[in-house]
This record gives structure tokens, C-alpha cells and sequence, in this order.
């Protein structure tokens, strides 16, 4: 089990998310990201506004989701 905040993963907030995969982390943080979309959350919203900036370059999704690929590979376990 590995643990990363949304902060690490582009978001807004110190909240943890703990998962096995780095696939099930993204999952846990797409959902709270919609839970905090729906709550209208400014911090959150200026993140996603910053992704979907990101978005328009063309390749840099892609290098970002890889870096945090990286970042949680390297993530020791824990119980």
C-alpha cells in the first residue's frame, strides 16, 4: 500500500489516498476531484483550471502523468 496526497497528484487539499497500483490512486483522486467539483470547491477548481491548461499542450498530459507514475513507483510500502 502506497500513500499520496491530492496536492501530489495536481490537486488542492492534504487529503491521503492509499492504494496498491498507481492506477487505483488515480481513480481515488478522479472521484474525490468530482466530489469536490460538485461541492465547488475554488482550490479545487483552480487545479483542474490548471490541468486542462496543461492539457493544450500538446504531449504534456502524457510527461505529467508519467512523472507521477514515477513519484508513486518510488513511494515506499506501508502496512
Amino acid at each position: 500500500m502506497k500513500t499520496m496526497t491530492c496536492k501530489q497528484l495536481g490537486g488542492a487539499c492534504d487529503m491521503e489516498f492509499h492504494a496498491e497500483t498507481f492506477e487505483q490512486m488515480a481513480t481515488l483522486s478522479k472521484q474525490h476531484g468530482m466530489e469536490m467539483f460538485q461541492k465547488g470547491d475554488q482550490p479545487h477548481l483552480d487545479a483542474m483550471k490548471a490541468m486542462k491548461e496543461l492539457s493544450q499542450k500538446p504531449g504534456a498530459v502524457q510527461e505529467w502523468f508519467e512523472s507521477k507514475q514515477k513519484e508513486f513507483n518510488e513511494l515506499p510500502h506501508h502496512l
